[in-house]
């Protein structure tokens, strides 16, 4: 079934859909893994954006249910170069395609994902859509300029948890004051701006009790809760466009250890009383260039935002930079002077990998435990 991709600046791309019929739009953006696609897909920090993968070969060892990162595909459209619709991987229970039409999303093929990805990164991250029911290249165009942006939008409330839930072995499961939560010697509260499971597996693995809460939840419930610590999650979207959460982090500095993670660590930024900008493009994948500029040490990263804190907004005697990124130096870690506050932009919780930083995890520990 043929496809169009239009973007926003007028340029088209033409494909095949392996997943049916149908139209969205959003902010058209690429993705460097080889592999994580099915970790990508339930990632809730890519709602609002279509995604091409820039390797060409895309479903060949198939989804399993252990692998889901959120309860749902979260992109609006997938975009791959070539499609394997026979996965071969023992873990295998399915195939790319139908995890995508379970979810109503469109899966599209045969596009020439290296020039899309060469103009994204010359041009920027912009709005576009893919329709398989209007191929008219002025009107997509049309619709792709009409569209909605990320800038200023409030894409959290839209994947946070409609209730409170405490992790288990088995996974959520809805309740409130970690009762059910299982064992463990530290109680953190994650704050769900869009979190993905293995950053709750990777604290239930360090002796924690996790309970969840919306990312309109205020700072006098969380504290109700007695934590040891809070968790803020990552995201997707404009930081900025999220009312009254750096509020909300701001009254618990300094009562709690806080550690956060993406968009948890852009509104610890805003929090602070810093600001956000747009990059050009973003950093998406699984092989990202970190420096830990406290012990001089490299890490390959895995990232997935669009956004990032102007350190130049922060004050310096308040807020130390940790990390930055190698292909552009923008930051990647903060952390506050005075309270036990830190956080990355990149995701430690290696799902589906790197493991470089998952020290963080520990680090969050031992600040609990003092």
């Amino acid at each position: 079934m043929k496809a169009c991709i239009a973007l926003e600046d007028g340029t088209v791309f033409e494909g095949t859909s392996f997943t049916g019929r149908g139209e969205t739009t959003g902010e058209m953006v690429f993705n460097t893994g080889m592999s994580g696609y099915q970790e990508l897909l339930s990632d809730p920090s890519y709602k609002g954006q279509i995604v091409t993968m820039t390797y060409p070969l895309i479903g060949n060892y198939g989804i399993n249910e252990e692998d889901m990162e959120s309860g749902r595909v979260q992109v609006e459209a997938f975009i791959v170069r070539e499609y394997c619709p026979f996965p071969s991987n023992f873990r295998a229970t399915g195939t790319l395609a139908e995890l995508l039409q379970k979810y109503g999303v469109l899966g599209i093929e045969g596009v020439d994902t290296r020039a899309l990805t060469r103009h994204l990164r010359t041009a920027g991250a912009m709005k576009g859509i893919v329709s398989t029911e209007d191929l008219d290249h002025a009107s997509l165009v049309a619709k792709a300029k009409a569209a909605p942006g990320l800038v200023g939008r409030d894409l959290a409330r839209e994947v946070t948890c409609r209730e409170p839930y405490v992790w288990t072995a088995a996974g959520p499961k809805p309740g409130t004051n970690f009762a059910g939560a299982g064992p463990g010697r530290f109680k953190v509260v994650a704050i769900d701006y869009g979190l993905k499971y293995n950053q709750l597996r990777m604290l239930a693995e360090r002796d924690c009790q996790v309970q969840v809460v919306s990312c309109d939840t205020d700072a006098d419930t969380i504290l109700g809760l007695n934590p040891d610590g809070v968790f803020l999650s990552n995201g997707p979207g404009d930081p900025a466009g999220i009312p009254g959460v750096s509020e909300t982090i701001r009254a618990l500095l300094g009562k709690k250890p806080i550690f956060g993670i993406c968009l948890g660590n852009q509104l610890l930024g805003l929090a602070y009383g810093g600001k956000t900008y747009k990059l050009k493009f973003g950093h998406r994948g699984i092989n990202q260039p970190v420096k830990d500029l406290t012990t001089g040490k490299v890490e390959i990263t895995s990232q997935n935002h669009g956004f990032c804190i102007d350190m130049d907004s922060l004050n310096p005697e308040e807020v130390e930079l940790t990390h930055i990124n190698l292909s552009d130096n923008s930051v990647e870690g903060i952390r506050h002077r005075r309270f036990p506050a830190f956080s990355v932009q990149y995701h430690p919780e290696n799902a589906p990998g790197p493991h470089d930083a998952a020290y963080l995890f520990d680090r969050f520990v031992a600040m609990m435990a003092k």
